[in-house]
């Protein structure tokens, strides 16, 4: 049974997220942490708090199972663009210039490894 995590209206562009979100998709739980710990973006703090946060929604779902961060895997993980704040800047001979702040919406969907691998 899977579990998912969704962060809404993080103010960083999508655009760097996913550059984030690729490095741990498909990825079993603890390798995906590992990843991210040392990663040095900064929306590597915010994949990380939403992954938790699937993980501890897994164990909610699931009381009576306990599971490992081994044998979950992240099934799916993606960034959305959110609301785009419209802001102008001064320019020369009376203009101005737009600058369009982006965020983002985060999802993560994380389950359980059908077949694990036990070494």
């Amino acid at each position: 049974m899977e579990a998912k995590a969704i962060l809404r209206d993080t103010p960083t562009s999508p655009r760097k997220m996913r550059l984030v979100a690729g490095l741990v998709r498909g990825k079993p739980v603890d390798l995906a942490k590992a990843i991210l710990l040392n990663s040095t973006k900064a929306a590597s703090r915010n994949v990380m708090m939403t992954l938790k946060s699937a993980v501890a929604n897994y164990a909610q779902r699931n009381p009576d199972e306990r599971v490992s961060d081994q044998e979950l895997f992240v099934k799916t993980i993606f960034v959305d663009e959110g609301t785009t704040l419209k802001r102008t800047l001064p320019a020369p001979m009376g203009r101005a210039f737009r600058i369009r702040k982006r965020s983002n919406h985060l999802t993560i969907v994380i389950d359980k490894v059908k077949n694990p691998v036990t070494k």
